[in-house]
C-alpha cells in the first residue's frame, strides 16, 4: 500500500502510532518483559497433537521406504517413549522366545538397554521378536524424560559441547546414538553373563572389538561374536564368586 510519504516519515508515523496503543499481555507467551513466539498458529494442545501426529507420520514414510530398518526404528521409537517405564521385551533363541523385564535406561542405535533392581541387561535390536508395557503396568506419558538443564549447563554445552558431553552419560544418551559395542566397551571390568545361542559365559569384560565381545574369567577367556548374542546382563558379587570357586575347583581336579 503506497502510503506517499518518505521512509523516515513513515517511520516516525508508525512509532507514533505504537505509542499510543493500548497494550496487552499475553498471559501464554508473554512473561515479564520476554515475548516468546508462538509454535504455530494453532492452540498449544492442538499444536502439541499435531506434531506428535507429523512425527509419527514421517516414521511410517520412512520405515516404509526402508522396509530392512523398519523393525528396528519402531523398536527405538517405541523404547525412547517409554524411557525410565518399566518393559517386557519378548527375545528369540534359536526357535523360542523368552521374556525380559526391566526399566528402560538407555536406547542406543542397535540395542536397548534394561534396568532391574539388582541388575543392567544389554539386548541388541537384531533378536527382540517383539516389545510392550506389562500388564497391569500404567502407561505414563513421556514428559517427566527430559533431562533438566540449569544455567551452568546450557553455559557449557554452548562454549565446550563435546567435553561436557562426553564426561556425563546421561547427555551422551541425549546427543548420540551409542551402539552396542561403544557402550559395552564402555563397562569394561564389569562381571557380566553372555547368553548366545548356543551357551552361557560368565567373565569380565575385557575389550568390545567390531569382531566380538572378549570376556575374561580366572584362568581363560572367551570371544564372543556380536551376531551370537542374544543379551548380556551384569551379575552380582555372589555369583561372580560362585563363578570364580567353580573354575578353581575344575582347575584343580584337572591337574
Amino acid at each position: 500500500m503506497r502510503t506517499g510519504m518518505r521512509h523516515q516519515e513513515y517511520i516516525k508515523a508508525l512509532l507514533e502510532k505504537r505509542a499510543k496503543e493500548q497494550r496487552k499481555i499475553n498471559p501464554i507467551h508473554e512473561t515479564g518483559e520476554k515475548l516468546t513466539s508462538p509454535p504455530s498458529a494453532t492452540t498449544l494442545e492442538e499444536n502439541k497433537l499435531l506434531t506428535e501426529y507429523i512425527e509419527q507420520a514421517n516414521l511410517q514414510k520412512l520405515a516404509s521406504s526402508i522396509p530392512t530398518q523398519k523393525h528396528p526404528l519402531f523398536l527405538k521409537k517405541f523404547f525412547k517413549m517409554k524411557r525410565n517405564q518399566q518393559v517386557v521385551v519378548y527375545v528369540n533363541k534359536n526357535d523360542s522366545v523368552y521374556e525380559v523385564m526391566g526399566r528402560v535406561s538407555t536406547v542406543g542405535r542397535d540395542f536397548v538397554m534394561l534396568n532391574n533392581l539388582t541388575d543392567r541387561i544389554w539386548i541388541p535390536y537384531g533378536v527382540i521378536s517383539s516389545a510392550n508395557i506389562p500388564s497391569g503396568v500404567p502407561n505414563f506419558t513421556n514428559s517427566h524424560q527430559y533431562f533438566l538443564y540449569d544455567n551452568e549447563l546450557k553455559k557449557k554445552l554452548m562454549t565446550n559441547f563435546g567435553d561436557t558431553v562426553s564426561k556425563r552419560d546421561l547427555l551422551k544418551q541425549q546427543f548420540y546414538e551409542e551402539t552396542l559395542r561403544t557402550n559395552v566397551n564402555s563397562w569394561r571390568g564389569l562381571w557380566v553373563e553372555v547368553t548366545s545361542n548356543a551357551k552361557s559365559y560368565i567373565g569380565r569384560i575385557e575389550v568390545s572389538e567390531k569382531k566380538g565381545l572378549t570376556l575374561r574369567s580366572m584362568f581363560d577367556g572367551n570371544e564372543i561374536q556380536w551376531a551370537d548374542i542374544t543379551h548380556i546382563q551384569s551379575i552380582g558379587s555372589i555369583s561372580k564368586w560362585k563363578h570364580c570357586f567353580k573354575d578353581i575347583w575344575n582347575k584343580m581336579f584337572s591337574i
